[in-house]
């Protein structure tokens, strides 16, 4: 019997904008409005964390009116899987942001308007964190309740979204590019860290619409070997990055006192030391999930086992398959996460 009485989806969506998709908008919108204000004093790490708080906000609102106006709730077959994604990925970089913002940048800051309006900015993004991991946590627990398949909700999507996030994380930081211009490895690093982003983007984008089919290879094969071209390469920068940046005798700084940004009130980078550390760690964990992503792969190579398909069957057929009479309504389909 159907439930669309007692469950409207009109007042599914509409509760969900007025609880989290609202307020999400309104704590990205006032973030990157305080350090837009800031004017010519925003350093270059300021400016990733404002574009990353505006491509929020920006995808958040669309996300919001399209499941606001689509009144009959006949979602798209393939809605379901974009805004789960976008919410996984956004809980991971607004979390970055917020800890990047305060910690490698406000703090060498000057007292002033200038600083106070960082500090409510940081604020204010990490109330986004939280309406935005509840908001995961929803969605995820709903889509688990309704048995709906989703890519996110598996081991090598989990890993996939580790992967580029920490990716992003690390780009932030390349964003001041006096920590690599002077030397060539330093160069092949940054180049490392796009290769591999771009393996992990053409992946989730290959599973996400479904098209891993048209592939040459088997799937697991496919993976394998991909995974295992980028584990090499990350050794490769795990081992040059920290080499050609603290050692002493390449030229570089082997202590944090010896690095005078650390000490000024700097407005343009902040401690460039302290960001050469930064992504020589986030290199080490991107390593520790791509060596995880490869063992899974080579498993599944080894045990002979293809990977559950990533498109499950159209919504019609689900529903005869159901024994239902009828075609999903928006009781039987998930409350979209942004």
């Amino acid at each position: 019997m159907s439930t669309r009485g007692r469950i409207p989806c009109e007042e599914n969506v509409g509760k969900r904008f007025c609880l989290l998709c609202l307020p999400q908008a309104i704590s990205m919108c006032v973030a990157f409005s305080l350090v837009a204000s800031m004017g010519n004093e925003r350093g270059t790490i300021s400016n990733w964390c404002l574009a990353i708080w505006c491509l929020c906000f920006t995808v958040t609102v669309f996300v919001s009116m399209f499941e606001c106006f689509y009144h009959d709730c006949n979602f798209p077959f393939f809605w379901y899987k974009f805004p789960i994604t976008y919410a996984c990925y956004v809980a991971l970089l607004c979390p970055s942001t917020s800890i990047i913002y305060p910690v490698l940048y406000v703090q060498y800051l000057p007292d002033g308007p200038s600083r106070d309006r960082a500090i409510a900015a940081s604020a204010f993004s990490c109330i986004a964190c939280v309406l935005y991991a509840i908001d995961v946590a929803c969605t995820w627990k709903h889509y688990k309740l309704r048995n709906i398949p989703c890519y996110v909700h598996t081991l090598p999507g989990l890993l996939k979204i580790l992967e580029s996030a920490v990716a992003c994380a690390i780009f932030v930081f390349l964003s001041n590019t006096s920590l690599y211009l002077h030397q060539p490895a330093l160069k092949w690093c940054v180049a490392v860290y796009s290769i591999c982003f771009i393996q992990v983007a053409a992946a989730m984008l290959l599973r996400l619409r479904g098209w891993e089919n048209r592939l040459p290879l088997r799937l697991p094969i496919f993976h394998l070997g991909q995974t295992l071209l980028s584990v090499l390469l990350c050794v490769s920068a795990l081992v040059l990055w920290p080499l050609y940046q603290f050692d002493e005798k390449l030229g570089g700084q082997p202590h944090w006192y010896s690095d005078i940004s650390c000490f000024d009130e700097l407005t343009d980078y902040g401690c460039i030391w302290d960001q050469r550390l930064a992504v020589a760690i986030l290199t080490a964990i991107n390593l520790l999930i791509y060596t995880a992503d490869l063992v899974y792969w080579a498993r599944q190579v080894s045990v002979g086992t293809e990977d559950q398909p990533s498109t499950p069957l159209p919504l019609h057929s689900q529903a005869t398959a159901r024994g239902l009479e009828q075609p999903w309504n928006c009781d039987k389909w998930p409350l979209t996460s942004q």
